[in-house]
């Protein structure tokens, strides 16, 4: 059998702090959330392999070192309230509820958010709340947020999400085309956002209102 606390050690110590991962808090929650129970069954052996895997639906969980690096960009603490887009396996939401007060999850793909809800149920995940819905409208009704989590590739940034945050919050999003994108990160201010890049990534398409199209890719504004 698998020694998966060992593979998960030597993830955190090679994938992430040996690339420059250093939140603390990010750290924990990624030595804590038990990765290979968000696969796959026959994936498990390579869920702390540095790369995204297939979940079904034609959608992947994100590699270690990203879903890392987005949550430190996000700079969360323990009262923030976040909106995760892209609920997916799971694995980015429970890494989230390790570290904040509350995670709002919207996936519009019925059979992943179902068994993603089982993992949450069984892990003790009470502050995760979840909704089978098109994430690029937000969750309007739960909002403001401290910060705002996009894990799939939108053509630009969602106006409904930078709405939602507060003044303070922040979203990182990865924004650009069907194959490639720059993970971007909004600051929400007063009377202005600011718009920082961080670094080139490559996500599954954002559908959605505010996204792609799901029949042909294109942009639906």
């Amino acid at each position: 059998m698998k020694n998966y606390n060992a593979a998960r050690e030597r993830m955190v110590e090679t994938q992430l702090e040996g690339r420059g991962i250093t939140d603390i808090k990010v750290l924990y929650a990624m030595r804590k959330v038990p990765r290979h129970l968000f696969v796959p069954e026959p994936l498990r052996s390579r869920a702390y392999e540095d790369c995204p895997l297939p979940i079904g639906e034609n959608q992947t969980i994100s590699q270690p070192y990203m879903v890392a690096l987005m949550t430190q960009s996000l700079g969360v603490k323990n009262t923030d309230i976040v909106l995760e887009i892209g609920t997916g396996s799971g694995y980015q939401s429970a890494v989230l509820a390790e570290i904040v007060k509350q995670v709002y999850s919207i996936e519009r793909i019925k059979e992943l958010l179902i068994q993603a809800r089982k993992s949450f149920d069984e892990w003790g995940y009470t502050n995760i709340a979840t909704k089978n819905f098109d994430g690029t409208y937000g969750w309007k009704e739960k909002s403001p947020f401290d910060a705002i989590i996009v894990t799939a590739g939108a053509p630009e940034i969602p106006q409904p999400l930078v709405e939602q945050l507060a003044v303070g919050g922040r979203l990182i999003i990865p924004v650009g085309d069907s194959s490639s994108q720059i993970l971007k990160r909004v600051r929400k201010k007063e009377n202005e956002v600011e718009i920082e890049e961080l670094c080139g990534c490559v996500f599954v398409k954002l559908i959605g209102k505010y996204g792609w199209t799901e029949k042909n890719g294109n942009c639906e504004m």
